[in-house]
C-alpha cells in the first residue's frame, strides 16, 4: 500500500501570555480580529489542516459570565467552507483567565470545564491541542519567571507541568463525552542540549526533561522513572502522578514544535560569552546559548531527533511549528530544510505525517520572549505590519509545496561558517554521542 504524501499544514501565532497584569494578545496585535480576509487568504496556500484558538482568555475571561463564542464561531465556519481541517488550540503559552494561573489546585478542573463547553459548542471538530507545549510554558512562567505567575523555583515548575498535564488529560475526557472520536494532538518543542564535558550532567537532565510532559500524559512516571523522585522532592503528590499512571492520556499524535534556537549548548567558560547569556544551576555557572551559534558540527536537525523522539514514544508525530525570522528566502530555506528532514524520518520508518508553516500571519516581540508587547515584528507567508493583508514571497513558495510544485530550496545561513558568533570549545559536540544509543534503545533512561 502506498504511505499517504507529507501533508501542509498551517498555523497562526495566537499567544495570550500574562506579564503582571498585562495580556499580550499576538491576534490583537496583528489586527486580525478587525480583518475579515485572513483566513481566506490563508486557505489559498492549499494547507490542509489548520492549528486554530479558541482560547479561554478570549471566549470565557469572567468565571461568573456567559461564553463569548461569536468569533469563534465564523472563524470555524469559513476553515469548515474551505474544507481546512481544524486543530483546536484551547490555552497557548497561557496561564488562563484572571480567576486562576498555572500553581492553582483548581487550574486543570476549571480548564476542563472549560474544555467541555467548546466541545458542547462544536461537536463535529475532531482534533484538539488543549495546551500548546506545557513543559515550555512551565518553563517560561514558573522556573525562569519571565510569564505571569513570574515563579523561578523547581516547585513551581513542578506544579505548572503536572496542572497543565492533569488539566490536559481531564479536558480530554471533557471533550470525549461529547466528541467521543476526539483526537489528542499533544506538541511539545523539539530541541536537544549539548555542552561542554563537565556540564553533561545538566545537559542529560534537561534532554529528559523534554519528554516529561509527554511521559505524564502516557503514564509513564512512576516510582524508577528518572524524574519521580524530582518531581515529588519539587512537592507533588504521589497520588497525583499515580491518577495520571492509572489513567494515562496518550496523544493520538504528537506535533513537535522545531526552531533553530531550540538546540542549545552549555559552556561552563563563561569568559568566552556575554553577560546575558549567563545562567546556571546550584552547582555551577555556565552560559546557554543556541548551539548553531558555538558548535562547528551544526545543528543536529530535525530528522535525528524526529527519530529518537519516536523511538521513545511509539506515536505518529508532525512537525507543528516551523518557522525562522528573516528574509523570505531564509523562511524558504528554513522550511525546506525542515520539510526534507520530516521525509528523511519518513524514509527511515517515522511516521511524521505533516510539516507545520507556522507563524503565517507573522509573529510580534518574540525577540523578547513576549514580556515586552507587541516591540518587533517577524513577517510571516502575509505581511500585516501596515495593517493591510499582504502576500509575501513565501506565501507563493508555500502554495506551490502544496501542489508539490515547489522547488526545494538550499543554502540557509546556519550551514554557513559565519553563523558561528563564539570559539568552538574542543569537545562542542559532546552530547551528540548520546543522541544514537538512546535512539537504538527507545529510551532517555540517563
Amino acid at each position: 500500500m502506498k504511505r499517504p504524501s507529507l501533508e501542509l499544514w498551517g498555523g497562526i501565532e495566537c499567544t495570550v501570555n500574562r506579564v503582571g497584569d498585562r495580556y499580550h494578545d499576538q491576534l490583537l496585535f496583528a489586527g486580525h480580529y478587525s480583518r475579515g480576509r485572513d483566513l481566506d487568504a490563508i486557505a489559498t496556500l492549499g494547507v490542509k489542516a489548520l492549528r486554530c484558538p479558541v482560547l479561554w482568555e478570549h471566549v470565557a475571561p469572567f468565571a461568573d459570565r456567559k461564553a463569548y463564542f461569536q468569533r469563534a464561531d465564523r472563524q470555524l465556519a469559513c476553515l469548515h467552507r474551505h474544507g481546512i481541517e481544524p486543530i483546536v488550540g484551547l490555552l497557548h503559552h497561557g496561564s488562563g483567565p484572571r480567576h486562576t494561573n498555572l500553581l492553582d489546585r483548581e487550574f486543570p478542573r476549571k480548564f476542563a470545564d472549560y474544555a467541555g463547553r467548546v466541545a458542547r459548542r462544536y461537536p463535529w471538530l475532531r482534533r484538539f491541542t488543549p495546551i500548546n507545549e506545557p513543559l515550555t510554558t512551565a518553563r517560561f512562567s514558573a522556573l525562569y519567571g519571565h510569564w505571569y505567575p513570574h515563579a523561578n523555583d523547581d516547585r513551581s515548575f513542578a506544579r505548572a507541568v503536572v496542572n497543565q498535564t492533569l488539566g490536559t488529560a481531564l479536558a480530554m475526557r471533557a471533550i470525549r463525552r461529547e466528541i467521543p472520536e476526539a483526537e489528542l494532538v499533544q506538541t511539545e518543542d523539539l530541541g536537544f542540549v549539548r555542552s561542554t564535558p563537565d556540564l553533561r550532567y545538566q545537559a542529560d537532565f534537561e534532554n529528559e526533561r523534554r519528554f516529561l510532559s509527554l511521559d505524564l500524559l502516557l503514564g509513564k512516571v512512576v516510582p524508577g522513572h528518572p524524574l519521580y523522585d524530582y518531581l515529588v522532592k519539587a512537592g507533588i503528590e504521589p497520588r497525583e502522578l499515580g491518577e495520571l499512571a492509572q489513567n494515562p492520556c496518550p496523544p493520538d499524535l504528537v506535533g513537535f514544535n522545531y526552531y533553530v534556537t531550540g538546540e542549545r549548548f552549555l559552556d561552563s567558560r563563561t569568559d568566552s560569552y556575554p553577560p546575558w547569556c549567563i545562567g546556571g544551576n546550584a552547582a555551577a555557572r555556565y552560559a546557554d546559548v543556541e548551539a548553531v551559534r558555538v558548535c562547528r558540527s551544526g545543528l543536529v536537525g530535525p530528522a535525528r531527533l524526529l527519530t529518537q523522539a519516536y523511538a521513545r514514544l511509539r506515536l505518529p508525530l508532525a512537525i507543528t511549528e516551523a518557522q525562522l525570522a528573516g528574509c523570505p528566502e531564509d523562511r524558504a530555506r528554513w522550511f525546506s530544510f525542515v520539510w526534507a528532514a520530516a521525509e528523511e524520518a519518513r524514509a527511515a520508518g517515522v511516521p511524521v505525517v505533516a510539516v507545520t508553516a507556522w507563524a503565517l500571519l507573522g509573529s510580534y516581540g518574540w525577540d523578547r520572549l513576549v514580556t515586552r508587547g507587541a516591540c518587533s515584528y517577524e513577517a510571516g507567508a502575509f505581511e500585516i505590519k501596515s495593517g493591510r493583508l499582504l502576500e509575501t514571497p513565501y506565501a507563493g513558495f508555500l502554495r506551490a509545496l502544496g501542489k508539490g510544485t515547489a522547488r526545494v530550496v538550499d543554502g540557509g545561513w546556519w550551514r554557513c561558517d559565519d553563523r558561528l558568533l563564539y570559539a568552538d570549545p574542543e569537545h562542542a559536540s559532546v552530547g551528540t554521542d548520546q543522541l544514537e544509543s538512546l535512539a537504538q534503545r527507545g529510551s532517555t533512561r540517563l
